[in-house]
């Protein structure tokens, strides 16, 4: 809305032509992200106690969160409008991906939103039903995929690009990168709302990777800079780099109420709607394989509770003293600032790795 604004006063004060640089914009959307969450937050935490819209712990996890219970949750709706908001006001909204994502965030939130509810204020321990989640997410996702194929300008947004293989680049059937994109997107979404299980333990990787996809987005926007760093030219994708900074912006707001011992926690509507901004907007820049390394600690922590599941249906026995693999380091006798700072420091070493492919080409 102020990028259009700005765009219409260009005419009267050539001075307003500022706005039209994608940095800029990013920096005062992370800024408006950020100062959003921090001034909604205490009183959308109040109102989450009010109606003691508060979180059930598990009798089985770690001793150290029974005193957790009946903090507030469904806090993801603080992010999930500080990104909206401030992607609204300094995006470019005739932007097909800027559309594409902000949709994908809304369906996942959505579908986050409900279970919570049914858990929290229902008082269903079971939340909704993994089949119908399942169901949900699938059909976001699929609607996704199908948009940005469907709507793809050029060979290159539905080729898929190893990275470091710089000569690797695989056409996809209209099959192969619906599949493809959807995988990520539900992936992503169900990886992040694994990890958040301790305080802001999966906002600030969250953050981190969403700030890299932005260093990608607005590299592969860039015809010169996606020829000069070996990257697939994605027409229109640097306008995504708005949408990673109010992420960014949103994410670091959070953490302020969120860091240990935590005021609020996320809850599903903000894990599952993170997880699969992150997903569609890997897809968008073309970068999956990337995103994987990025947001490794998303894939460890859902490869655990996959090992653990699969170790104990085929032998009867545990790999892990407990799943996801946050809590085993618990049970191992580590504090819970501890592990939550270690995972920060190894999401930040996976992060400046995925970045080092830009010139590992």
């Amino acid at each position: 809305m102020l990028y259009w604004l700005a765009k219409e006063l260009t005419a009267e004060y050539t001075g307003f032509n500022v706005f039209s640089y994608l940095t800029l914009r990013a920096i005062l959307a992370t800024m408006s992200g950020l100062a959003i969450s921090l001034l909604v937050g205490p009183a959308m935490i109040a109102r989450l106690s009010r109606y003691q819209v508060g979180q059930v712990v598990r009798q089985d996890g770690p001793r150290t969160h029974l005193p957790k219970a009946g903090t507030p949750t469904m806090g993801g709706a603080l992010i999930i409008v500080a990104i909206f908001v401030a992607t609204l006001l300094w995006a470019d909204l005739t932007n097909r991906f800027i559309w594409v994502v902000m949709g994908v965030t809304f369906a996942f939130g959505a579908i986050g939103f409900y279970d919570d509810y049914l858990k929290l204020v229902v008082g269903n321990s079971r939340g909704l039903v993994a089949r119908w989640k399942y169901f949900w997410q699938s059909v976001a996702g699929l609607a996704a995929a199908a948009a940005l194929f469907c709507t793809a300008k050029s060979p290159a947004e539905t080729t898929l690009y190893l990275p470091i293989l710089k000569s690797v680049a695989l056409p996809l059937s209209a099959f192969g990168f619906i599949a493809l994109a959807y995988l990520m997107i539900v992936g992503m979404s169900n990886a992040v709302n694994l990890t958040d299980g301790l305080d802001g333990l999966a906002i600030m990787p969250a953050a981190m990777v969403a700030a890299a996809l932005g260093v990608f987005a607005y590299a592969s926007g860039n015809a010169v800079f996606a020829n000069y760093l070996g990257i697939p030219p994605v027409q229109q994708a640097g306008e995504v780099l708005i949408f990673c900074a109010a992420m960014v912006g949103a994410g670091l707001g959070f953490l302020w109420f969120n860091s240990y011992p935590a005021q609020v926690f996320m809850g599903d509507i903000g894990a599952l709607a993170l997880g699969a901004a992150l997903g569609v907007i890997a897809v968008i820049v073309r970068q999956e394989v990337v995103v994987l390394v990025m947001g490794g600690v998303f894939v460890l922590e859902t490869a655990s509770v996959i090992l653990q599941v699969a170790s104990f249906k085929l032998t009867g026995r545990r790999i892990f003293r407990m799943a996801p693999i946050h809590h085993h380091f618990e049970l191992k006798g580590w504090a819970e600032p501890k592990v939550i700072v270690r995972f920060w420091i190894i999401s930040l070493l996976l992060v400046l790795a995925g970045l080092a492919t830009l010139k590992l080409r």
